[in-house]
């Protein structure tokens, strides 16, 4: 059973707010990556969507080890929070369809090859001070 954390609405107002939303992975041999992201929705409160645009070493990553990481910071964020879940991929469903359409609406040019749904487990404080690094939810 997976356990899922649910965001605040403070969190939720900063996940909003990010200009870009960096994504970290790993391997299964524990080789990590980190790509920017900008075609990320917040569904609810539990579940972050990523369009597969053109992800390789990411996709691969998440294939092998099905973890990733969020890093949520901006000036405009006023603050900065790590949110970690469990993946699954997606390429065929209801789903991906609506994330295909919602891509394709902003322009033919992304190929919007799979979705990224991640159920948030864990969110963590990455601002700098004495709570650092302190788990959150």
């Amino acid at each position: 059973m997976i356990t899922m954390a649910e965001l605040t609405p403070e969190m939720k107002e900063m996940f909003a707010k990010a200009p870009v939303y960096p994504l970290a992975t790993a391997s299964k041999d524990g080789v990590p990556n980190v790509a920017p992201m900008k075609s990320v929705w917040l569904i609810d409160d539990r579940t972050i969507w990523v369009a597969d645009n053109y992800m390789n070493k990411s996709l691969a990553n998440m294939q092998e080890n099905p973890r990733a990481a969020i890093y949520i910071w901006g000036p405009e964020t006023k603050g900065c929070i790590q949110i970690k879940g469990d993946v699954e991929i997606l390429t065929t469903g209801p789903e991906y369809e609506k994330m295909r359409a919602d891509v394709k609406a902003k322009s033919d040019k992304y190929p919007a090859k799979s979705l990224i749904r991640i159920s948030i487990t864990d969110v963590y404080s990455c601002a700098p001070g004495a709570g650092a690094g302190d788990r959150l939810l």
